[in-house]
């Protein structure tokens, strides 16, 4: 989930409330709060804790809301932890320590300080292409020995890695990159934590729904239709800056507001945004031309 900022760059909470109100109303069945869509690398303890609050306020009784506490300060991640369990958090996301490069030792050192900080689940989350660093098979073998790590976010882009890894530890993988959604539910993913879901929930939640009754063809064809729309989103700028221009577009907040340093979505990318999502269907009608 984005976090919905002011026109002056402050957290707008009754703007997070309706955005998570929009994103279970339209085939979420949970919520990251304070990922990297949610800038959290921007966004202090004290935000993070009413952004948290604010959407279990909101939503908590209708969907499974988890945190994002993952960053390349152990003791800051210990203490996002703490804040997580304490405001009602289902679980949390713990993305692997970015720019310090750690080794696999440090990594999973990390990952179990974190753990260790609360009773809350964890779902990893395996991003090399930001972190610097891919979490190696043995160090999932590890982990899988402690309940809390129950699940994993995968953005690696290697199927096949990733089931081999989901085989040999039982860990629930779950597709990390809109790209490969289809792919990750076919070679026995659990779900996806998706960008594109701002304005695709609905959509995501009936391709999720047809793998598992086994009707790939369906599965297929919701796929196909939303690679204009995954497109636009994912592949011209930070997932954050089209996704919040995409809110603006149907009508769910009234800016694309983010905090240096990135930079809103200009003209050129929104109108980029607004055709993707017009030509599936996606606008409210009296605004798809």
């Amino acid at each position: 989930m984005v976090t919905p900022f002011k026109d002056d760059g402050s957290v707008d909470l009754d703007a997070v409330a309706r955005v998570a109100d929009h994103l279970v109303t339209n085939g979420n069945d949970g919520i990251v709060v304070s990922g990297t869509t949610g800038e959290a690398p921007t966004t202090s303890v004290a935000e993070d804790g009413e952004i948290l609050r604010a959407v279990i306020d909101a939503v908590g009784d209708r969907a499974t809301i988890i945190a994002g506490v993952g960053t390349n300060h152990t003791e800051h991640s210990i203490e996002l932890n703490e804040q997580a369990a304490k405001a009602g958090a289902d679980g949390v996301l713990l993305v692997s320590p970015y720019y310090n490069k750690p080794t696999q030792a440090g990594i999973a050192a990390h990952f179990e300080a974190v753990a260790a900080a609360s009773d809350l689940p964890i779902m990893l989350y395996d991003i090399p292409g930001r972190t610097g660093v891919t979490i190696a098979p043995e160090t999932y073998a590890r982990l899988a020995t402690n309940e809390k790590f129950v699940a994993v976010k995968d953005a690696v882009g290697d199927l096949f890695r990733g089931a081999s890894i989901m085989a040999e530890t039982g860990l629930a993988f779950y597709s990390g990159d809109d790209v490969l959604n289809l792919g990750w539910l076919t070679h026995g993913g659990a779900g996806v934590v998706s960008v594109v879901g701002h304005v695709a929930g609905n959509q995501y939640a009936a391709m999720v729904a047809a793998v598992d009754r086994g009707d790939l063809e369906a599965a297929l064809s919701i796929y196909v239709d939303l690679i204009p729309v995954v497109d636009a989103i994912m592949n011209h700028a930070p997932g954050v800056m089209t996704a919040k221009a995409a809110l603006e577009l149907v009508g769910v907040h009234g800016n694309r507001t983010v905090r240096l340093p990135l930079v809103q979505a200009d003209e050129d990318l929104v109108g980029l945004v607004h055709e993707a999502l017009a030509n599936a269907g996606l606008l409210p009608v009296t605004d798809a031309n």
